[in-house]
């Protein structure tokens, strides 16, 4: 009965794919063969547990044990029997079943030997293409590496090459176990298999070993359809039982229906076919849905189709076939993406091997992969002992923090400054100078600016060490700068502000309106914003030195200020934060939330990042008012926070409580702590932090002597040779 079943059902669609006309019935063919793909899955899987289990597909009956091995013997008969067809060496298998029993022992055999020798072309093939497999290393390291992203947080280690290695082998066995599982499948022999990722694809210029088969110039039918693709011949039957009588009958009465009949006769038929019989349709139908249009488009087409991908789908992509892994590498294609990440310069790599004439490496997805494995290593990277550890200023506090390019350069109120090498932690030399302790200071290429309590600013040649000017005019301690190309704006508590060119040594502008100690200050080249102890804001044009606007809100004192050019954001003692637009000095949101005094903010692209000493951060869109994020929860500070800096994946928030900690910017997720001081708690304290994309600097200290005074390098870099 299951054997006339199957035959009777490929007839049926073989009748039903020759009489539908294109525009209806081929289309629901189409619909039925995606259909079939998409129970593809559960047939192979939980359909055939269920089968077993003496369950069937739609309430129907399952096939005993020993019919499902018969009907494993017909199809591996059959395809055999294609096999030799399409080889020019054999003919139909037709006759007794008694002659079948041997042909099916002999096909057996063949498969097994077809089968051991595809593994030996496979191993031959692998060992010729050893330069694609340093092809396809990147792409792997790019996805074992985010694969197992959580395994190695778990374990705190970053993953090695060897790890990338051995997953990426265990990976191709199993593809290449499954592709032999799926012989079967196979559309027929012009076709052949290759080993994972090494598949050549059919371009435009392909041609089919099976000939020219005639057919319509449109196909119409999905017999069309198959004949034009070169499969007509090479479509498996099932010949080894004879037709029923009734079969005739049945076609020609279904030829009889119109075509929403036949719709109609096509949906209830699959409706009581078992998941066997379904397998046989979709073993038919699924070949023809195949296409690699990406090979067949032209190859700015195919690119921009590719532009589409994400990153990591694209090194995905990469390993599908050799054309594609072509078109993957291409170099324009990943800068666009570089850009889309903000990384703004490529990487260049010396190879060891030399890959095929034509075929050239990407510096920009160079530059990509190296930026995901940095994020991993700020991830997941070991944290059990920083690079550095750069001890100085003696007990005394950090009171600022620079880090630039390989130079870090810390201001104590022991009245010094220090530079130090971030590549050898060493103390490269000591600024002396200043009479009282230093507590602002700005960098910039090979230039200092401090500025400290003995009322003056002082400009410093970092390579020699030497003092170039010492900037006098303020009455009070210099509590703030801020530096643009060559002019620094200082505030001080003598509430006035001033703008100096640091060649000259000159001070340009006095800026004066203030009633109270100018506690921030910000200036863009254009305008200069300050906020103060008098609870103002106020905007200045420094080259007239006057007052356009007084931000008027805050009922405390201004602590810190961020300005982009459009939006000033002030954050006042108050507890509240205002957003104000420059121009107008119009209040366009106030941001409520924090408990008590904010310490420290970062602006970067509208979106707002606030410290507060109730030791929560909070994450702020500038343009809706809106609180995107608190990072908060079991694992948030125990005490106020101190110091942030952000980008667009991490938050790096410090505190008093002796911690630095790395939370996701999106989600607002603690990732985990990268700084713990054992006297946290105690009186250890992170007093500074600053950050670039590679490493971490900090400086710790305490107050009551628990905590020696250093600053910590933590280093996420990657060799990419």
């Amino acid at each position: 009965m299951m054997k006339t079943v199957i035959l009777s059902l490929t007839s049926f669609i073989r009748q039903a794919a020759t009489t539908c006309s294109r525009s209806t019935n081929l289309a629901k063919i189409q619909e039925v063969a995606s259909w079939l793909l998409d129970m593809n899955q559960e047939l192979l899987s939980g359909g055939s547990k269920r089968h077993r289990s003496g369950g069937s597909l739609r309430g129907n009956a399952s096939l005993s044990h020993g019919e499902e091995d018969q009907m494993n013997r017909v199809v591996e008969v059959q395809e055999g029997n294609c096999a030799r067809n399409a080889d020019g060496s054999g003919t139909e298998a037709r006759g007794s079943t008694s002659d079948e029993a041997p042909a099916a022992v002999t096909d057996e055999e063949e498969n097994n030997n077809q089968i051991t020798a595809e593994i030996k072309e496979r191993n031959k093939e692998e060992e010729h293409d050893d330069d694609e497999e340093e092809m396809d290393q990147d792409s792997d390291d790019f996805e074992q590496s985010d694969d197992s992203r959580e395994e190695s947080c778990t374990n705190g280690n970053d993953l090695s090459d060897e790890n990338y290695n051995d997953m990426a082998t265990h990976q191709s066995l199993a593809i290449l176990t499954k592709n032999q599982m799926k012989r079967k499948l196979d559309p027929g022999p012009e076709v052949r298999s290759f080993s994972s990722g090494k598949k050549p694809c059919k371009g435009s210029d392909y041609k089919s070993t099976a000939g020219l088969v005639p057919c319509s110039a449109t196909p119409t039918t999905f017999g069309d359809l198959r004949a034009a693709n070169g499969q007509g011949q090479q479509r498996r039957r099932i010949t080894s039982i004879q037709p029923p009588p009734e079969l005739q009958d049945w076609l020609k009465t279904f030829q009889s229906w119109s075509g929403p009949e036949r719709l109609l006769a096509l949906d209830e038929l699959i409706d009581i076919c078992e998941p066997t019989q379904v397998k046989h349709m979709m073993q038919v139908i699924e070949p023809q849905f195949q296409r690699d249009f990406i090979s067949l488009l032209p190859k700015e087409l195919a690119l921009y189709v590719l532009s589409f991908l994400d990153p990591k789908d694209l090194l995905q992509a990469a390993q599908t076939c050799r054309y594609w892994r072509i078109l993957a590498e291409d170099n324009l294609l990943w800068r666009e993406k570089c850009k889309e990440e903000g990384i703004n310069e490529p990487v260049y790599i010396k190879r060891r091997k030399v890959i095929k004439p034509g075929f050239a490496h990407s510096p920009w997805k160079s530059a990509y992969i190296r930026q995901h494995r940095i994020d991993t290593n700020w991830r997941c990277g070991d944290l059990k002992i920083p690079k550095q550890v750069l001890k100085g200023h003696d007990d005394h506090v950090i009171t600022c923090l620079q880090f630039c390019g390989n130079r870090i350069v810390s201001g104590s109120d022991d009245n010094t400054l220090k530079v130090w090498s971030a590549v050898t932690g060493k103390c490269l030399r000591t600024l002396v100078g200043h009479t009282g302790g230093v507590w602002s200071s700005q960098m910039r290429g090979n230039i200092i600016i401090s500025g400290s309590t003995d009322r003056t600013l002082k400009v410093w040649n970092a390579d020699s060490g030497e003092c170039i000017h010492t900037l006098y005019g303020h009455t009070s301690t210099v509590r703030c700068m801020h530096l643009h190309e060559n002019r620094v704006v200082s505030g001080s508590r003598d509430a006035t502000l001033r703008v100096w060119d640091i060649e000259t040594g000159q001070c340009l502008h006095v800026l004066m309106g203030h009633v109270a100690a100018v506690r921030c200050v910000q200036y863009d080249g254009r305008r200069v914003v300050s906020g103060a102890y008098d609870f103002m804001v106020k905007v200045w044009d420094p080259e007239t030195e006057t007052c356009l606007h007084t931000l008027q809100g805050h009922t405390n004192r201004v602590y810190s200020l961020q300005f982009d050019g459009i939006h000033v954001v002030s954050g006042s003692l108050d507890t509240s934060i205002r957003v104000w637009d420059v121009e107008t000095g119009n209040c366009i949101h106030t941001l409520t939330g924090h408990q008590s005094l904010t310490s420290g903010m970062e602006l970067k692209d509208n979106t707002l990042v606030s410290g507060n000493a109730d030791s929560t951060v909070k994450i702020w869109d500038i343009k809706t008012g809106q609180c995107l994020q608190t990072l908060q929860g079991p694992s948030k500070h125990q005490s106020a926070v101190t110091c942030l800096q952000f980008n667009k994946n991490f938050v790096v928030t410090s505190s008093d409580d002796g911690t630095v900690k790395l939370w996701d910017l999106k989600t607002g997720e603690f990732i985990r702590n990268l700084v713990t001081l054992e006297s946290g708690g105690s009186g250890g304290v992170v007093w500074r932090i600053r950050a670039s994309n590679t490493k971490l600097v900090c400086a710790v200290g305490s107050r009551n002597g628990t905590e020696e005074t250093k600053l910590l390098v933590l280093d996420f870099d990657v060799d990419m040779k």
